[in-house]
């Protein structure tokens, strides 16, 4: 069908592009599968429409605290010391290095982590009854008319201001090969049961969403690669001619699919793709 909703309507659609059926595409099933997978991969990872920006609760168990806090648990800061072996000039050699363990294994959706929101409670100025923004509603704003709006947001504007300056951001670092979110926080504060809730960028799985099937650039950039490996087959079949005269051309057909494959990622970059930050100064 013209608007695919499944692996296989892809697959069907990007062989009717080539000439199917009325053409034998010399391709094998298993060399698709790889040429989907390949395919979905690019769109996931380049295109801003392969991606969500959606947030994820994790509950702290002791195992994370354990780990974040090195071995033994007596390590804060999660340094463990790693030993290993190597051989150089037909010598065995030992070394000793230091590495971090305090991450929390995240899904392989997971493509980029933005932050984590505060979980604990050493937020002073907005969390309990004691607080500043408690008893400004309490002894200020006990009634509508009270306080003028500007004024009540000139202090909340200054109340954020101090909880930002008191209140530091949890440090993280991610790394989509890893599939680690390292917490570079203190994990002797962390208890078990807490949450936190991660700010993050995820892969859109074309199996719960099947319109990722239908997109538009997906379909071109198959259609491509199926090409130039049907190309590439028939390549070895160069110059052997079949009944009725008529020569295979691979190297021209797999040409040919290498252009359209040029132009289709200048056009994804330029159109689809997130264009990077500029930093200035």
């Amino acid at each position: 069908m013209a608007q695919p909703a499944s692996r296989s309507e892809l697959i069907a659609y990007c062989k009717r592009q080539l000439g199917a059926p009325v053409l034998e595409i010399n391709v094998a099933d298993e060399q698709i599968d790889d040429l989907v997978d390949d395919a979905l991969q690019l769109f996931q990872e380049r295109d801003y429409d392969g991606t969500t920006n959606t947030f994820l609760k994790y509950k702290i168990t002791q195992a994370d605290i354990d780990r974040g806090r090195g071995r033994g648990g007596s390590n804060p800061i999660g340094i463990v010391t790693t030993t290993a072996s190597s051989t150089i000039d037909g010598q065995s050699v030992s070394f000793s290095f230091e590495e971090n363990s305090n991450y929390l294994q995240v899904p392989p959706e997971v493509l980029g982590v933005t932050k984590i929101y505060h979980f604990d409670g050493s937020n002073t100025t907005t969390n309990n009854m004691f607080s500043i923004k408690y008893q400004l509603f309490l002894n200020d704003i006990y009634y509508f008319g009270s306080t003028e709006i500007l004024t009540y947001a000139m202090t909340k504007r200054y109340l954020e201001d101090i909880d930002f300056a008191l209140t530091t951001q949890k440090q993280i670092r991610f790394n989509i090969r890893q599939d680690r979110l390292y917490l570079d926080i203190d994990w002797a504060s962390v208890s078990v049961d807490d949450y936190l809730v991660i700010d993050c960028y995820r892969l859109l799985n074309p199996n719960d969403f099947p319109r990722v099937y239908n997109d538009s650039f997906l379909k071109r950039y198959l259609t491509a690669l199926i090409k130039r490996q049907w190309g590439q087959n028939l390549i070895k079949f160069q110059g052997v001619k079949l009944p009725g005269g008529i020569e295979l051309n691979g190297r021209q057909i797999y040409d040919d699919a290498e252009k359209e494959l040029d132009k289709i990622r200048e056009v994804m970059s330029n159109t689809y793709e997130l264009p990077p930050l500029d930093m200035i100064g």
